[in-house]
């Protein structure tokens, strides 16, 4: 049998190392990994929660209590923290890693740092692979942290079957958050370290904007103190409730997205910015040069 394949086999039976190799493999595209991609299963399906926001709102901590207390419950619970990408090594800064040092022994939480490696939109490149890879391992939930860089953070949402936003009173801002791409993308709103003061009147102001909206105006408000667990069994009875309340059209919606994100990748993959610069190199010396109809081109060419 292929290594890969037998190292995927491991994963399946639970082997948190076989996962942790697995993952590597596949991150960082070493031989084997597209065996492991296209031997994975489909038929379990496993909720997974993508956790963004602002930096400071506290994401960290409170994936650390929300993943406490599922495994308090018996579960089984995969965490995936999507930290920068160090300048030296190209690796996560596992600054992920050491916030939640707590889970380190517990046999229920499985955590893992990846890098974004320059990808945009607050998620590793790999993070939709590395995602369902880690559906083979058993786990009954699967929480994904975001890098924590803003306004930008939207992929998250053609990921995850939950997306929760997270937000802080006092910041500084909140005005300026709410009105943000990253508002439309959320299916619950987590009002953090809501034992500061004017963490009520937040809540009303993001109902309130909530309120003006055309579609989706009722999208849950909570509030959360992470660091002392206050709020957390209601966040994750929150996450229940819609999980077990998608519709079979946004599954096939979440579905395509991903699906349109790898064809994307895979038609992308042999494009190289040396190579483009060759070629524009030749083509701009032409006095009827015009970058659009290279561009087609180009695309056309790349779908022969």
């Amino acid at each position: 049998m292929n290594t890969a394949l037998e190292l995927l086999e491991k994963v399946s039976n639970g082997d948190m190392l076989a996962l942790a190799r697995a993952i590597s493999l596949v991150e960082n595209e070493s031989e084997g990994y597209q065996d492991i991609l296209n031997a994975l299963r489909f038929d379990r399906l496993v909720p997974v929660t993508g956790i963004t926001g602002p930096p400071g709102a506290g994401k960290s901590t409170l994936i650390n209590a929300l993943a406490n207390h599922l495994s308090n419950a018996g579960k089984k619970v995969g965490i995936l923290a999507v930290d920068p990408t160090s300048p030296f090594s190209r690796g996560a800064l596992l600054g992920d890693r050491v916030r939640m040092g707590d889970h380190f022994r517990n046999p229920n939480i499985f955590i893992r740092s990846i890098a974004t490696r320059g990808s945009l939109g607050g998620l590793s490149a790999k993070t939709l692979e590395i995602t369902d890879l880690m559906k083979q391992a058993g786990f009954d939930h699967i929480l994904i942290e975001t890098v924590g860089v803003g306004q930008s953070e939207v992929e998250i949402a053609s990921l995850a079957d939950t997306t929760v936003l997270v937000l802080v009173p006092g910041a500084g801002d909140e005005v300026q958050a709410l009105k943000s791409g990253i508002m439309e993308i959320a299916d619950l709103f987590v009002v953090n370290k809501a034992d500061r003061e004017g963490a009520d009147a937040y809540v009303r102001h993001i109902q309130e904007m909530l309120g003006l909206r055309s579609v989706n105006s009722h999208v849950p408000v909570l509030k959360t103190a992470a660091h002392t667990a206050s709020g957390i069994s209601e966040l994750a009875d929150a996450i229940d409730a819609h999980y077990a309340a998608l519709v079979p059209s946004t599954k096939l919606h979440l579905l395509a997205e991903k699906a349109y994100r790898l064809i994307r990748e895979q038609r992308m993959k042999d494009l190289h910015i040396e190579e483009l610069e060759q070629a524009l190199l030749e083509k701009s010396k032409s006095g009827e040069f015009n970058i659009y109809r290279f561009a087609s081109e180009r695309a056309s060419n790349k779908k022969e």
